[in-house]
């Protein structure tokens, strides 16, 4: 078993969102995708669902008539190729969508950190303010936060008409 206190791996390169970008827009350009079912739109929604056991069976049915395979225009090793590429990309799938859950998140804490860092920013301009040292450089900022600030004030109910009962 290899002691990890001597691991002398470098820390792998952090990429900026720009660089992930690039990188995913060249990894699309390099996937070779199928190109859709000759089909109309709802039916071709239910095709990706048939039953797997039928799917196999249907497969095995190729695989012992060349009638069916030229009819079909497509042999069991062709069919069962693509079954098996449908599992290994479902393993992809499942990468990328644990993927993006946690940029997600990464994003979301980003952006509470921010947020809480403006709303101490407001905090603590007001307490500046009431030195007369900050107060003139900080009042326009003050007042464009109060007003754009949707955390410690209530908001007032628009004035609603005179409501007069129907004759």
């Amino acid at each position: 078993m290899a002691d990890s206190t001597n691991d002398t791996s470098p820390a792998p390169v952090m990429l900026s969102p720009e660089e992930v970008v690039k990188e995913l827009r060249g990894l699309r350009v390099r996937l070779s995708l199928p190109q859709p079912a000759a089909v109309p739109v709802s039916p071709r929604r239910r095709l990706a669902n048939v039953d797997q056991h039928f799917v196999a069976a249907a497969i095995n049915a190729v695989g012992v008539s060349d009638v069916v395979q030229t009819a079909l225009g497509r042999t069991d090793e062709d069919l069962r190729q693509e079954t098996d590429a449908v599992i290994r990309w479902t393993a992809v799938i499942d990468e990328l969508r644990s993927l993006l859950r946690e940029i997600l998140q990464a994003n979301t804490q980003r952006r509470q950190r921010v947020g809480l860092a403006a709303l101490q920013t407001y905090k603590i301009c007001e307490q500046l303010a009431r030195d007369e040292t900050h107060a003139t450089r900080l009042a326009a900022h003050i007042g464009e936060m109060k007003k754009l600030n949707k955390f410690g004030r209530s908001r007032r109910k628009a004035p609603q008409p005179d409501a007069q009962p129907a004759p």
